[in-house]
């Protein structure tokens, strides 16, 4: 076994830290260990409240191609009726993509579009009752969304841009609501 692989073996692998030693009024990567490896964060003691967050992504493309995203007319058929359903599954599928996410009983998901003359923004709300937020379901359901927008336009613009892939709001929880 060569230096790397000793160093990497389960015996110099220390125990989980513990939060409130961590912590020590310092802010804390909670999906990291004392020693730097990766953790799934315990959130066995947090109260179940009612959690929702809204995520935003927008596609940059030509007015012609947003006309014709609007009105349904591109080649490959209705591009915001695929997106709306492909940004949904994809809040669903949201653990197995992120590696330490928990998986969620997602109670509901909304996926919503805002045409400009140059971009369309998705907006993608997620909302559960557990004991952990469902921000990064929601940014998967925004950027997954957008992604199929791209792949529906890209056939009449290969140049559409994906861009400004943030959460916008959360509510519930311990660290309470915010809005950007």
């Amino acid at each position: 076994m060569d230096a790397v692989n000793e160093a990497e073996s389960p015996a110099t692998v220390s125990p989980p830290a513990d939060d409130a030693a961590a912590g020590a009024g310092k802010p804390v990567l909670t999906h990291l260990r004392q020693d730097g490896t990766a953790q799934m964060v315990d959130v066995s003691n947090k109260a179940e409240t009612t959690r929702e967050a809204t995520a935003t992504a927008t596609v940059q493309s030509t007015p012609e191609v947003l006309t014709l995203l609007g009105t349904g007319d591109l080649p490959k058929g209705d591009a915001l009726a695929v997106a709306r359903i492909a940004g949904i599954m994809a809040a669903k599928k949201t653990p197995e993509l992120i590696p330490l996410c928990h998986p969620l009983p997602i109670a509901k998901v909304t996926v919503d579009f805002e045409l400009d003359t140059d971009s369309v923004t998705v907006f993608a709300t997620v909302k559960t009752r557990g004991v952990t937020g469902v921000e990064m379901e929601a940014l998967t359901a925004a950027s997954v969304a957008a992604l199929s927008v791209y792949d529906m336009i890209k056939a009449v613009d290969k140049h559409a841009v994906l861009t400004d892939i943030k959460v916008l709001a959360k509510s519930g929880g311990k660290s309470g609501d915010w809005i950007i």
